[in-house]
């Protein structure tokens, strides 16, 4: 039986998300990022094309490592100006009936307690649909914008899993399956026996009482996680339901595929419990020749330097200091390591240079870009698939909504026909897209369930 190929669109309520430049094309409507309708309209898209879910990224600082400087980032809109990706939720819920919406939220700079309520929240008023994709912040401005030093990229993981504990506390055990009884009769909304204080006193958070929502359709939303370091591996196969890799080709997602299912494993998880999602940014037009001439098209808007931003972000490595013509050497970094491993050793097949990289990432920032007919296209997205062990793609875009309506009206289809994308939705819930219908708790062995069996 064929794999079913899931779909999640990668997007950010920003001006510019992975393409840089690309708001200067004639077909662009990126500045309407902060319209209303245009999310809305995104939204029906989206449901229409059948995807699972749209990912909205964020950052909670500007990328200014580049020449030391946030000017970059700011003239070619990388990431900056961007809105909270939270409050657009709720409108796109209402206009849908089964797309989901994974968020990301920072397990550094935020709090477990108000932001269970808002998962919560979130996952009551579109019925089960939500997930958190757990990000370690690693921005030097980030750390800035709110007071504190940067931690290392070990402390950031294990104050994360302190995080996520005390957040399992606070959907899965602090309130009772029946706990909220709506009894007219003996005037009792929520029994207080069944609500439990998860009085929780750990290294990083004290938490003394239980959550502010009841729970949600899901308790616990969906977790995404995209960490790639060795130590971000072993978080994502521990916590992580859906997992998203940045490769460069399927060889080399293979490798990636397998080494994070055989964690899952090691802790005590199935190998197929994790769906795994590689990024994908896709040119289409109704011939292949049309579809290169329309990526050449979309070259003479790209910014290498605005790249170079995203890079700088990415990375924490200025390109800006070396020679734009020599290959970068491979080093060690606290931001995110495999962004520059990419370019330096996980390719060794490939010598890259800051001016490739620059030119590399103006379009599609560090994932692959297919270019092709809707058929070339759907047989590439096969061969990601198949060839890396993958369950999905997070599909980014060039020109907005352009490329995303391009692909619903011309790639799904293809794939549909091939069997590979599902016609309609199976289950009501995110966590039933990802864990088949019936189950929209989270499994026995991921460690959230057994919080919820432990001792209150």
């Amino acid at each position: 039986m064929t794999k079913r190929i899931g779909l999640n669109a990668f997007n950010m309520t920003a001006a510019g998300h992975q393409s840089s430049g690309m708001w200067r094309h004639p077909l662009s409507e990126a500045h309407r990022y902060k319209e209303l309708d245009y999310w809305l309209e995104l939204a029906k898209t989206l449901e229409r094309g059948r995807f699972d879910a749209v990912f909205l990224a964020d950052v909670l600082g500007p990328y200014d490592v580049y020449g030391g400087s946030v000017d970059a980032a700011l003239r070619d809109g990388m990431q900056i100006p961007a809105n909270d990706p939270f409050q657009y939720v709720s409108a796109m819920a209402s206009v849908t009936e089964r797309l989901g919406f994974a968020l990301t939220a920072s397990a550094t700079f935020e709090h477990p307690y108000p932001l269970a309520r808002r998962f919560s929240t979130l996952d009551h008023l579109t019925k089960g649909r939500v997930g958190w994709n757990v990000v370690t912040s690693y921005l030097p401005s980030a750390s800035r914008n709110f007071g504190t030093t940067p931690m290392a990229h070990d402390d950031r993981y294990e104050m994360a899993e302190e995080f996520m504990t005390v957040m399992y506390k606070l959907w899965e055990q602090s309130w009772d399956d029946e706990a909220v009884e709506l009894d007219r009769e003996r005037g009792v909304f929520v029994n207080p026996a069944k609500v439990h204080p998860i009085r929780h006193h750990g290294r990083f958070f004290d938490v003394d009482g239980f959550n502010m929502s009841e729970p949600s359709p899901q308790r616990s939303p969906v977790i995404f996680q995209a960490g790639a370091s060795s130590r971000g591996r072993r978080f994502a196969a521990e916590h992580g339901e859906g997992l998203f890799v940045n490769v460069l080709n399927s060889k080399l997602s293979r490798v990636i595929t397998d080494d994070i299912r055989t964690q899952v494993e090691a802790a005590g998880r199935k190998r197929d419990d994790v769906k795994i999602f590689t990024i994908l940014t896709a040119v289409i037009a109704d011939s292949d020749a049309e579809a290169e001439r329309l990526y050449a098209e979309y070259q003479e808007y790209a910014s290498p330097q605005g790249a170079m931003a995203l890079f700088g972000g990415f990375s924490g490595i200025d390109l800006g200091q070396f020679d734009q013509d020599s290959p970068l050497a491979a080093g060690e970094t606290n931001a995110i390591q495999t962004v520059l491993d990419l370019f330096t050793k996980l390719d060794p097949s490939r010598q890259w240079t800051p001016a490739d990289i620059g030119n590399h990432m103006s379009i599609g920032g560090v994932e692959p870009v297919l270019v092709g007919s809707p058929e070339t296209v759907a047989d590439e997205i096969e061969r990601w698939i198949d060839e890396g062990d993958l369950d999905g793609i997070n599909l980014s875009y060039a020109v907005t909504p352009h490329d995303i309506n391009a692909f619903v009206d011309t790639v799904v289809p293809e794939l549909q026909k091939r069997g590979r994308v599902w016609k309609e939705y199976e289950g009501k819930t995110l966590r039933e897209y990802i864990s088949g219908p019936g189950n929209s708790r989270l499994s026995p062995t991921h460690p959230g369930a057994q919080v919820a069996r432990a001792e209150g």
